[in-house]
């Protein structure tokens, strides 16, 4: 380099010192944003005030919080029609009143669930018993006892045996002509309990609130396979087996999402459940383009999902609200989509943040 080209480069470098010197550095508040705030435990007087402190932290702490903003805001409003999905063994884990609670304060319209899931809260229903798994006892000393292992926590086969008599007793009483679907059956089972078991249950509470709730993969459950006896023995006895239909459940669910202002999702974990809420709005849209009428365009306007699977293993558990918006399933953040998620075990996290929205539900009253 010459001494001319080097003075080139050095005055290059001086005015690029003396623009940055004299730049106006942005303030924060002069883009519109929204500043964090140090999480004062002093000021927390309850749920609510703990969910609204989180929401101005960072990380975790603030998916926390905006997953309560998001679902006040869906329970709030009088024109969405709010699904709520559960997958995980929930019942078992004990949050099974989290669902009554959401149920019996008008907060969900609609229930896709597990099977699983349905079975474990329904042997909680009729007074039966999960128990604390004593690491001591190997599984091979659990079966031989009849304990069903769910990671910390005992299902007994005892209880599973006795559900499906209580089972049989239910499908004892339906016209042997009835084409079945999920939501019916858990319609029955609801009114049974209604009828029978004291104390509150999620299928009792779906049940009074007349709340729909649809199994998609009903054979892959206890409650599947109750049915699936129940039909072995109708063949035994020379009758004609019950008709099972899943396709009654997809077309009920989906004219109820498409007669609907506005749609919300609330998810627990995700798999099936998820995705079989998620599938109504491209059924819909695919309706219109592919039969030319009885369909539509509809979007979910809000979503809260809790769940600890990443996005980057690949599987629609963990996929994000956005993908879904290249689905056609879900409304644009930029166009008024209000969408949480919370990458946390839903036994620590839905129960904080479920708290809190009920409280400040309450305070609206």
């Amino acid at each position: 380099m010459n001494h001319k080209q080097h003075s080139v480069e050095m005055n290059k470098e001086k005015n690029m010192c003396e623009r940055r010197d004299s730049k106006k550095y942005a303030t924060g508040f002069s883009d519109n944003l929204e500043p964090l705030e140090a999480l004062d435990l002093s000021k927390i007087k309850n749920f609510d005030d703990f969910a609204r402190c989180m929401s101005k932290t960072a990380f975790g702490g603030r998916t926390l919080g905006e997953a309560a903003d998001v679902l006040y805001e869906m329970a709030a409003d009088k024109d969405c029609f709010v699904v709520g999905t559960f997958s995980g063994a929930m019942t078992v884990a004990k949050m099974g009143m989290l669902i009554c609670d959401m149920i019996d304060k008008g907060m969900l319209n609609a229930i896709i669930s597990t099977g699983a899931l349905m079975t474990h809260g329904f042997v909680e229903s009729v007074g039966m018993r999960h128990f604390k798994y004593n690491p001591k006892m190997d599984d091979v000393e659990l079966y031989n006892k009849g304990y069903d292992r769910v990671y910390d926590t005992l299902e007994l086969e005892k209880n599973l045996d006795d559900t499906e008599e209580i089972v049989a007793k239910v499908l004892d009483k339906i016209d042997k002509n009835e084409v079945l679907c999920s939501y019916k059956i858990t319609e029955l089972m609801g009114k049974h309990l209604a009828e029978n078991a004291e104390g509150r249950a999620i299928l009792k509470s779906a049940y009074s609130k007349k709340v729909p709730v649809y199994i998609p993969a009903f054979t892959d459950s206890e409650l599947g396979l109750d049915m699936g006896i129940y039909m072995r023995r109708q063949r035994i006895k020379g009758e004609k087996p019950f008709q099972f239909n899943p396709f009654l459940d997809l077309e009920h669910y989906t004219e109820r999402i498409k007669n609907a202002k506005k749609v919300g999702i609330f998810t627990i974990g995700g798999g099936v459940p998820r995705n079989w809420a998620q599938q109504a709005g491209p059924y819909l849209d695919i309706i219109d383009k592919r039969i030319g009428h009885g369909g539509g365009y509809k979007r979910i306007n809000y979503a809260v999902r809790i769940c600890p699977e990443p996005v980057n293993w690949g599987g629609l558990s963990g996929c994000t609200y956005s993908e879904g918006v290249s689905w056609g399933k879900f409304v644009p953040e930029e166009e008024g989509g209000r969408f949480a998620e919370v990458l946390a075990d839903a036994t620590i996290a839905w129960p904080i943040i479920l708290k809190a929205v009920i409280e400040r539900m309450e305070k609206k009253k």
